[in-house]
């Protein structure tokens, strides 16, 4: 039960404050139907899970592990780990991971991950990379490389071989962009690793950024690579993208193998320190865990299949409005020519030099296509 306290700890908002709440409020409703170039859905409905909120659930240290902090739901985040785990084609007695505050997090796991195993490694990555990972490289003072990328967002396979052949002694840590953040591309796993092949490099990482397409791929009939038996050494995959969630959290799965080298126990909490974070939250399982169980594989195919034709829908609209607009293979990013600045700000559309792209998440509508679409032909 929730602990009562007494009225004297407590007083009520002033009149000035619920104004405050009720003034963000609609901020949110009026906003949240003007919501398209970002990758979050609105698509969600948790209302069974707020009683969860009375509670400060916290899953500090390994899911995998007896922590003496009680109060976690790492049961359910585990059961999310085994559903991504399946999804990715993990074994789950050689896989490890946990849930983290959102893409970012999983990204900078994957990168320290393979800074502890190739100390000495060069980290590859594209121009289209998510702008976290420069950052994080920062951090870490990893030895990096930026590659050219293709048009399409694609990493640029030529540049990248001829810049591994010119550092051959040094160990490639390779980030890869399954569905880069503003063109949706994919880097093909199979090639990279030809690459390291033909260059006979046997030590290698391969990390994958699948942010918003880790909940695509799987569900599509002609996926590009994506599994782990197809290369990968770890992946990061965002929760409150394709799945949702009110606050930002993802997933991160490696070999478990790889993290058993990096453990140290911590007597402090009863438990291993394998994560980045130390307390964690413990509600975003509780979502992750309440969509899976009442959507399950089906649901999320069916999920993909609207989001994919919605994109086509859009892709349709736009060129017949005389705007060429256009979409990566298994991609929901529609990506348009710039243009009508007040437009794409209210429809809070994310732009990059001459491009600018929608995303067709799963609450988007017809409705929505065509009032953006609307608004952007008007004069400037």
């Amino acid at each position: 039960m929730p602990i009562n306290h007494t009225s004297s700890e407590f007083q009520t908002l002033s009149k000035e404050d619920k104004n405050k709440l009720d003034a963000l409020l609609e901020v949110c409703e009026r906003e949240g139907d003007h919501f398209l170039g970002y990758p979050c859905t609105r698509e969600f409905d948790y209302s069974a899970l707020y009683k969860f909120l009375s509670y400060p659930i916290n899953n500090v240290g390994d899911p995998f592990e007896p922590s003496n902090f009680h109060l976690n739901s790492h049961e359910f985040e585990r059961d999310v780990l085994s559903f991504y785990a399946d999804l990715l084609d993990a074994p789950e007695e050689k896989t490890w991971g946990y849930i983290t505050n959102g893409g970012t997090e999983g990204n900078m796991y994957g990168t320290y991950l393979a800074r502890e195993l190739l100390p000495q490694g060069m980290v590859y990555f594209s121009e289209d990379t998510h702008y976290s990972v420069a950052k994080i490289l920062r951090m870490v003072h990893a030895r990096n490389i930026m590659i050219k990328s293709q048009d399409n967002g694609e990493i640029d396979y030529q540049d990248l071989e001829e810049t591994i052949r010119i550092h051959r002694d040094v160990p490639p840590i390779i980030f890869a962009n399954l569905g880069t953040t503003m063109k949706g591309a994919v880097d093909d796993i199979r090639k990279i690793k030809n690459i390291m092949k033909n260059n006979a490099i046997n030590h290698y990482y391969i990390h994958a950024d699948a942010a918003l397409s880790g909940m695509i791929l799987p569900f599509v009939e002609d996926p590009q690579p994506y599994l782990f038996s197809d290369g990968i050494d770890s992946i990061s995959i965002s929760g409150h993208k394709m799945v949702g969630s009110p606050v930002p959290c993802g997933i991160v799965l490696a070999k478990k193998n790889n993290v058993d080298r990096i453990a140290r126990s911590v007597e402090y909490i009863g438990s291993y320190d394998t994560t980045v974070s130390g307390s964690r939250n413990g509600i975003s399982p509780l979502f992750l865990w309440y969509a899976i169980k009442t959507r399950g594989k089906n649901g999320f195919k069916k999920i993909t299949e609207r989001c994919i034709k919605m994109a086509d829908y859009a892709i349709e609209k736009f060129q017949e409005a005389g705007l060429y607009a256009w979409r990566n293979k298994n991609s929901i990013t529609v990506v348009f020519p710039r243009k009508n600045e007040a437009a794409l700000k209210r429809w809070q559309i994310a732009v990059n030099g001459n491009d600018a792209h929608l995303i067709t998440m799963p609450h988007v509508e017809k409705r929505h296509i065509n009032q953006i679409i609307h608004d952007i032909m008007m004069d400037d």
